[in-house]
Formats: structure tokens, C-alpha cells, sequence
């Protein structure tokens, strides 16, 4: 039977939107297929919260399966749009394991009504209920009136509440409303508190807010969220540290004085990046200066309004978006989500069964969740490559990981700014700066001092990016690096051979992927190092991809593969494996492994019933250890090609330190998923 939940609420601007991406997320880490539904909404043909309901890779369906009736149409014959709410509904949850509903908008019916028919839908439907509140400006007392009023609602109307979540808390005030909530209900409670980024309002609604021509700029940037509003009616020295980040700053269009030196500003590391600048008064521009700006390349948007300054600034600070209006806010909707609310209590109050399938998107959001958790750092060598910011903009805007980025800190600055990214979570770091260059030289010529290094060598050798980037790591300045976007994999590797080293007892640094099957996870190793290795290392790959497995949640079944099955056959490439699995089994007795064994005998129960009964891997590995690169490699890229598997890696494994390589024609996406996995790898040492 599907699995539902309804987000409801009393009023508008409560961010329900927010916690439906937030049960959007976790029900895709549980199961194979969620849906959205949204029984009351103004069209049918188009609404912006469900389609950004639509946008996460777990769902994959059609608008017009996502929505139940129109405001219009309800109000005209409730029974009738009652009927046509739950009959779309069972449509839609015959195709899926879990359905996510989310109640009416406050847009038509006067607010107690509306209560109501929530109510009476959410009961129609048998689904139990997440209420939300807003909480700010509000007294932890005023909370608990309003949601104990709401659920009276709820099950006056027999349906069953299962937690109660404020949002847009203020930080002070969470605590007692957390405490109130608990003495409503026996009830998931939940308190998110404010953030900005959700309620901001877009550039392009600022300028539509108060009538203004844009002027200059990219207008792709009238998307990006405007987080404060400035008026600038000061000289530029006493403006600058009036400035904050992703404000929008209003002028009179007869300053323009101030014009470069708020461009200078927006792309500085220490002012910017601003939003928009709104110049006021209706002033003509001067052709002279028109002309210096016009020949400028310049991103920032600029817009010109025929309001007078003050008038201006009260209508911005009067406006306010939508919590799912943009990938950003969906990405910080999701975080705090994680963050704030204890997701296994709600599964278990939801009864939600997870599923023993996993498929490739259920794996993405699960690592992605893995790394929130406990974010570490990871620093990126190649800032200076496009595709390198572009994913750190992903991972920052997703709370995957905290970022340093090595290069010059206005350069980065710049170019993120001309690429339209916000990287001001970011740590940047010269890898020229003296302090830190004495310091690594030091310690690289301590640690190489057998090999004759010197501190003038040491002090060169540091300064190249992949160096230094390893040198943090290896002095837990940074958790983990990723790198290869421009280097070669052994200008990544090599550095960490040096001072980073191999795990005790691991001889071998080795490379896996993580092969994304349509409903299962499995590791394939070494596809990326070792060309022919010894037994020795065989087996040092085996254990070291086991601990791999292990770190995303796969349990290990090793497969040590061969041309041959059990005692079949012999032969020194045979005899190779043998040798190997009988090492794992010494050296890691509580490892399940198997070898050596056929590939078909490793994956297909019917096959291994006959080739190697009773054995508790044949049939059911997960972990699959190659006899050589030639091997692994060709075979890794033959299942991605024609079984339509996603391969994640290589995944380097044996360092004592995550440290992992990019294929320098890495796409953005690819290089998001590395971070990530750097970050789990991370966590677990």
C-alpha cells in the first residue's frame, strides 16, 4: 500500500513548500518512487510550487498528474471536487511506493474555511498529517494557540497529525517553541529557524517592485536573490562598510560618482558580491558616462526607476519570494530540513518501509545526505578551472561540504562573479602565501629529508597547487582534496604517496567505482591504478574496496574473479586470485569473500547454485576484485555502456587520507559526486 503524508497549514508564507522537498528527499533515500500532489491549486495547466515540487531527481512525473482540482472548481461543487481530488490521487499513488501531499496556498477561501477543507481532503485521502507554523515574530506561546487550534481542526475532522514543525524561528526564541510544540501532541516536532536566503526576493521582482529599467548588466542575474536592501546617500569611503553581501543598494541617479566604485566593490572578496544597484530619481544618464559604462563589461544589474529614493527603499524592503523559487532556495529548503528535523522518528510515525532496492537516484540522495551530516573540508587545487567553481557554487548551495579553494582570491572573485555564482562560503587560499609556504617546506623536508630534499627544494615543490593542496590534508588543515580537473592523475596521486602514505597494513592505493546498477549499488576494483598486481596487493585491494563498500552503506561480499570457479581450473593468472582470496581471509577473517569465481557465477543466484553452492557470496556479491587494470577497466566501461549503469569513481582507496582524482574531461556533475565522496571518506576516518 502507498505510503502518504499531508503538509498542511493555517496560513500563507509558512514554507510548506520547504518541508515537502525536505519529505521529498528523505522518502527518495527509502524508497524506489515518490510522488507529489496538490489537491487544490489556481491552474492546472501551470504552478510554480509544484513544478518546483517536480524538480528533484526522485520525481519524475507529469504536471498534470500532480494536480487535483482549481480553487474555482471546488468552490463550485465541493463533493463533485472531492471526488475528482481522490480519484486523481489513487491514479497517481498506483505508480508509486510514497506520495508527498501538499495543502492549499491561502490564495482564495477566507482562512478558517480553508482549514477545513484541507481537512476534509487530507481525511478523503487517509493521509496523516505534517502541520506547519510560521514562528517568526511570534511568542512561543502564540505558536502552540495557533497549531493547538489547527489540530482541533484536523481531528474534528478524523485525521491524525504526526508532526508539528515551525519555521522561520528566531534563534532565540526555538528552544521554548520547540518545548511548547511537545506539550500539544505526541508529535515529530521540528523548529527550522529563519534564514534568509528563502524569504529573499529575486533582482528581477525588486526591479518590477518599483517600476525600474534595467539599465546595464547580465539578465540572466535578475534570477539570483537579493538578500538586503542599502540605501547609498554616503561618500564611497563611508558607503563601503555600510556594504553586505547580495544587497541590492539604491541610489540617486545623480551619484554617479559612486558607480565605479561600487563595481569595484561587487567584485572584491571583501564587499561583494552585491546584487543590484537601483538608481533613483528619474535622472537622464549622460551620454559621457553612459558611454564609459555601455564599452564596460559589466554583469552586475543596474536598473534606473523614476522614484525618489525613499519611496524606492520602502517598497523593496516590502518584498518577499517564494521559498522554492529558485535552485538555491530548494537546496537550502533541503538542508535545513536535514538538519532540524529528526527524520527517523518521522518515517517511523509515517510507517514508511524502506525498500531493499536502491536504485541510482535513491544512492545520489542518500551520499548527498551521508555528507550533510558532518560536513567536512575539502579543499580544490584547481580554482582556476571554470568547472571546478561551478561545482563548488552546487555544493555549497547543497551543505555537502565545506570549500577551500586555492588560487588568488580576487581572480576567483571575478570570474565567479562573471559566471553568475555565489562562492562567499568559501575559503580561498593563496598557495603563494610566505607564512604558509615556510610552513609546508618545512614540514615536506622533514618528512623527505631521506631522500635528500632540501629546504630551497621543499619551498619550490610546495608551491605547485596539488602540493600544497595535499600538504593541508596531510597537516588536517582540510579533511580531504579532489583535483585532476587539469593535472594528471599522477601530479594528484604523486604528492600523496609522498607524505600522505597508505593505510597501516595496506600496501597499495587502488582505484574503484561505484557502479550504480537500476536497483542495486556495487563496487568494482582496481580500475584505475594497478596494471597487473601481485597477490599481495590483490588482496590489500580487496580489503581496502570492502571498506569502501562499507563507507556508502553497501555490505560487502567480495568477489575475487577469475577465469575459473572454485578448484576448476588452474594456472598461474587462477592461481594468482586463489593465492589472494586465501590472504584476505587471513588477514581479514570477518570479511565475507569468495574466489576464485566466474563473474556470471558471482552475480546470478541460478548460475552460482550449480557452480558454487552454499557459498554466502556466489550469486550475491557486491564488491568485485579484477585480476588486472586491463581487466577491470574494460569491464567497468562495458556494464556503463550497455547496461545504462551509472559509474561513480575512481575512487582512490589505501591512502591514510581521502584523496581523489578527476578525469580532466570531468563534467560539473561528475565533479560534485567526487566531493561528495571525498566527504564520506572523510567522515570515516
Amino acid at each position: 500500500m502507498t505510503k502518504s503524508v499531508y503538509i498542511a497549514s493555517s496560513e500563507r508564507l509558512v514554507s510548506k513548500s520547504s518541508i515537502a522537498l525536505g519529505v521529498i528527499d528523505l522518502f527518495a533515500r527509502q524508497v524506489r518512487s515518490v510522488g507529489v500532489f496538490r489537491p487544490l491549486v489556481q491552474s492546472l495547466e501551470t504552478d510554480a510550487v509544484t513544478k518546483a515540487l517536480l524538480s528533484p531527481k526522485g520525481v519524475n512525473q507529469p504536471l498534470e498528474s500532480a494536480v487535483g482540482v482549481t480553487y474555482a472548481e471546488y468552490a463550485a461543487d465541493p463533493d463533485q471536487a472531492i471526488d475528482t481530488i481522490v480519484a486523481k490521487y489513487r491514479q497517481l499513488a498506483d505508480t508509486r511506493d510514497a506520495v508527498v501531499i501538499v495543502g492549499s496556498d491561502y490564495d482564495d477561501f477566507e482562512s478558517a474555511l480553508e482549514l477545513d477543507h484541507n481537512a476534509v481532503i487530507a481525511a478523503n485521502l487517509n493521509s496523516p498529517i505534517i502541520f506547519v507554523a510560521r514562528a517568526s515574530e511570534r511568542s512561543a506561546d502564540q505558536v502552540k494557540r495557533m497549531t493547538e487550534s489547527a489540530i482541533d481542526a484536523f481531528e474534528g475532522r478524523h485525521n491524525t497529525v504526526v508532526a508539528l514543525v515551525a519555521t522561520h524561528a528566531d534563534e532565540a526564541e526555538a528552544g521554548n517553541i520547540a518545548e511548547a510544540l511537545h506539550s500539544v501532541r505526541d508529535a515529530v516536532v521540528a523548529v527550522l529557524p529563519n534564514h534568509p536566503v528563502l524569504r529573499a526576493p529575486s533582482v528581477g521582482a525588486q526591479f518590477a517592485a518599483v517600476g525600474a529599467t534595467q539599465w546595464l548588466g547580465q539578465s540572466e542575474f535578475l534570477a539570483h536573490e537579493s538578500l538586503h536592501t542599502i540605501v547609498g546617500g554616503m561618500t564611497l569611503p563611508n558607503l563601503l562598510p555600510h556594504l553586505k553581501r547580495e544587497a541590492t543598494v539604491i541610489m540617486p541617479a545623480d551619484r554617479l560618482d559612486l558607480l565605479p566604485g561600487l563595481l569595484m566593490a561587487h567584485r572584491s572578496p571583501h564587499y561583494g558580491p552585491l546584487s543590484a544597484l537601483v538608481l533613483t530619481g528619474g535622472f537622464e544618464i549622460p551620454e559621457s558616462v553612459s558611454k564609459l559604462f555601455t564599452d564596460s563589461t559589466i554583469d552586475l544589474p543596474i536598473a534606473v526607476t523614476q522614484g525618489d529614493t525613499f519611496s524606492t527603499a520602502v517598497k523593496l524592503q516590502g518584498v518577499r519570494g517564494t521559498s522554492t523559487s529558485s535552485p538555491r532556495k530548494i537546496e537550502v529548503s533541503r538542508a535545513l530540513f536535514s538538519k532540524y528535523v529528526d527524520e527517523g522518528a518521522l518515517l517511523e510515525k509515517i510507517d514508511l518501509t524502506t525498500t531493499e532496492i536502491r536504485t541510482p537516484t535513491m544512492f545520489e540522495y542518500q551520499i548527498m545526505e551521508q555528507a550533510r551530516a558532518n560536513k567536512q573540508r575539502i579543499v580544490l587545487p584547481e580554482a582556476s578551472d571554470d568547472r571546478i567553481l561551478e561545482a563548488a557554487d552546487v555544493v555549497l548551495q547543497r551543505s555537502v561540504a565545506d570549500l577551500i579553494l586555492l588560487g588568488d582570491n580576487a581572480r576567483i572573485s571575478q570570474r565567479a562573479s562573471e559566471l553568475g555564482l555565489n562562492l562567499s562560503d568559501a575559503t580561498v587560499l593563496n598557495p603563494e602565501d610566505p607564512e604558509l609556504v615556510e610552513k609546508f617546506a618545512e614540514e615536506y623536508a622533514k618528512l623527505r629529508s631521506h631522500k635528500g630534499v632540501t629546504i630551497e627544494q621543499a619551498r619550490e615543490k610546495v608551491q605547485d597547487p596539488s602540493y600544497f593542496a595535499t600538504m593541508m590534508v596531510h597537516l588536517d588543515m582540510a579533511d580531504g582534496m579532489v583535483s585532476g580537473a587539469i593535472n594528471t592523475t599522477a601530479n594528484t596521486i604523486r604528492p600523496s604517496l609522498e607524505f600522505i602514505k597508505t593505510t597501516p597494513g595496506v600496501s597499495v592505493v587502488s582505484g574503484s567505482f561505484l557502479m550504480c546498477m537500476s536497483n542495486r549499488v556495487l563496487v568494482y576494483a582496481d580500475c584505475a591504478v594497478n596494471p597487473d598486481p601481485t597477490p599481495d596487493q590483490l588482496a590489500d585491494i580487496a580489503i581496502s574496496s570492502a571498506a569502501t563498500a562499507s563507507n556508502f552503506g553497501i555490505e560487502p561480499r567480495i568477489a575475487m574473479l577469475s577465469y575459473s570457479t572454485g578448484d576448476s581450473g588452474s594456472g598461474a593468472d587462477v592461481d594468482k586470485v586463489r593465492e589472494a582470496t586465501q590472504i584476505v581471509r587471513e588477514r581479514a577473517p570477518e570479511l565475507k569473500v569468495e574466489g576464485p569465481i566466474q563473474f556470471d557465477a558471482a552475480v546470478d543466484e541460478t548460475v552460482a547454485a550449480k557452480k558454487m553452492p552454499n557459498s554466502e557470496v556466489a550469486g550475491r556479491a557486491t564488491v568485485f576484485i579484477f585480476p588486472d587494470l586491463n581487466t577491470g577497466n574494460n569491464t567497468y566501461k562495458a556494464v556503463q555502456r550497455t547496461s545504462g549503469a551509472i559509474a561513480i569513481g575512481p575512487v582512490l582507496q589505501g591512502l591514510r587520507k581521502p584523496v581523489n582524482d578527476l578525469s580532466r574531461g570531468a563534467l560539473v556533475d561528475d565533479i560534485v559526486s567526487t566531493i561528495t565522496i571525498t566527504a564520506i571518506q572523510a567522515q570515516s576516518i
